[in-house]
């Protein structure tokens, strides 16, 4: 008896592990099958994603630093920079973490404001918050990156993502929907400039009709 309860339960085993099999099999093709489907959408809507994340870093992460570098010709800014650039590496790692935990509170303000229903409040205090920290930390990481390629992880790890980061966006920028944000750009910066060139006539024109009828008040007074 015990013999054929032993059999019978091998024979159990050897026909679930048959059907479960079967079960992965039919999986992974149907996964194959899937993936096949998708893959072109997927590709499409990564290089949209990665294209974006590009454009920001061409039309946000520059400006932004660009910006904060202008600081610099003032003397008590430019002197913070100075200490912030001879910080040690480990006292400049703390120090380009220090925007995202400052800035960190108003994100919770901007929540309590959007469960308040104050929706444009909580958007234009969310957006300010992200803009701010990301314009300091891309101006801290330039000014402490020598300090920071000094500690061997951090060096590592940066080694590693920033010629994948290039590569990625090598492949971004021979795709076509960079290639058509490019076209974009540029027409918009040329309509930018037509609508200036028309418009700032006008623009000096009342700005000086302002001054002297301030000044004509103020003559008056």
């Amino acid at each position: 008896m015990s013999g054929r309860l032993r059999e019978g339960v091998k024979a159990a085993w050897r026909e679930g592990r048959s059907r479960l099999r079967r079960v992965v099999v039919h999986a992974l093709l149907g996964l194959r099958a899937l993936w096949h489907l998708i893959r072109a959408s997927l590709s499409f809507a990564l290089q949209v994603v990665a294209a974006l994340i590009l454009l920001f870093e061409e039309w946000g992460w520059r400006p932004l630093v660009e910006a904060l570098a202008y600081l610099a010709r003032f003397a008590p800014w430019a002197r913070v920079e100075q200490m912030i650039a001879r910080l040690p590496p480990y006292g400049a790692l703390v120090v380009l973490a220090l925007p995202t935990s400052v800035l960190f509170p108003l994100k919770f303000l901007a929540l309590y404001l959007l469960a308040a229903g104050q929706v444009l409040a909580a958007g234009m205090l969310f957006v300010g918050a992200k803009i701010a920290s990301t314009a300091l930390i891309a101006r801290i990481f330039l000014l402490t990156r020598p300090a920071l390629m000094q500690i061997g992880w951090f060096a590592a790890i940066y080694n590693v993502i920033i010629p994948w980061k290039e590569a990625l966006f090598a492949s971004i920028r021979a795709s076509w929907p960079w290639r058509y944000g490019r076209m974009v750009k540029t027409r918009v910066r040329l309509e930018a400039k037509r609508a200036w060139a028309r418009w700032r006539p006008v623009i000096e024109e009342t700005a000086s009709r302002f001054r002297l009828a301030v000044g004509r008040l103020i003559g008056r007074a």
